[in-house]
């Protein structure tokens, strides 16, 4: 039981944590830098 729930919720913080790294990071960069010439350099 007690390893039952240290794995779910080790498998929760890694699909927040890659939901957050990839799905959130390309909906900033498109509205931010997604036409390359942004002037944020």
């Amino acid at each position: 039981m007690f390893q039952q729930i240290i794995a779910f919720l080790a498998l929760g913080i890694a699909v927040i944590y890659l939901f957050k790294k990839f799905v959130l990071k390309k909906k900033k960069k498109d509205k931010d830098c997604g036409g390359g010439d942004c002037g944020c350099h």
